[in-house]
């Protein structure tokens, strides 16, 4: 939530304003955030991610989809758009909101200046409270550096670092993997 919170909404005048602007934007305890734009940069990784993980999942049980796609949170109330979600076996989706998916398997952030800090934060809290939830990925856009958490049987979550373009991410949960030098593919590193 980066942006400066709209007064109080109810859910129906949220998906109301979504529908009137068509801006997307975040929804909890009544607060709607509108979201920020992304940089190139930020949007050229989450498409070559995207395009990785579309090849590899064509026969699977698993979906891939962009950040056009609504998620909620039941436990806790919030209503946001991962830059990635990935969906395996049967998708459920909001009764009354088909664009809004409820069980993803794997979610994705890239992360921005603006939203690092809620995205290693606050936003993962929100996140790891998703039953269906195995893997959460959060990438750097200014370096090459991935963190990979992974949620363990007992419930605690595993972190993975990845530092170097050489590496490639196993996503077991999902039966894939993400090569770094694809993932950075036409970014200029610092």
């Amino acid at each position: 939530m980066s942006a400066e919170a709209i007064p109080s909404k109810t859910f129906d005048e949220y998906i109301a304003i979504e529908k009137e602007t068509g801006i997307k934007h975040e929804y909890y305890q009544g607060k709607v955030y509108a979201m920020t734009g992304a940089s190139a940069r930020h949007n050229l990784i989450v498409s070559n991610i995207i395009a990785s993980l579309h090849q590899q999942l064509r026969k699977s049980p698993c979906r891939v989809f962009p950040s056009d796609l609504r998620l909620q949170i039941s436990q806790t109330g919030l209503y946001t758009y991962p830059d990635i979600s990935v969906a395996c076996g049967t998708f459920e989706f909001g009764s009354e909101h088909p664009d809004t998916l409820l069980n993803p398997t794997c979610l994705i952030e890239v992360l921005s200046p603006s939203t690092e800090n809620y995205d290693r934060g606050m936003k993962f809290e929100h996140y790891r409270t998703i039953s269906s939830l195995q893997i959460y990925l959060v990438i750097a856009q200014d370096r090459c550096h991935c963190e990979l958490y992974l949620r363990q049987t007992d419930h605690r979550w595993l972190l993975i670092e990845f530092w170097s373009l050489e590496q490639t991410i196993q996503l077991e949960a999902i039966n894939a993997q993400l090569k770094l030098n694809d993932v950075y593919e036409y970014i200029e590193l610092a």
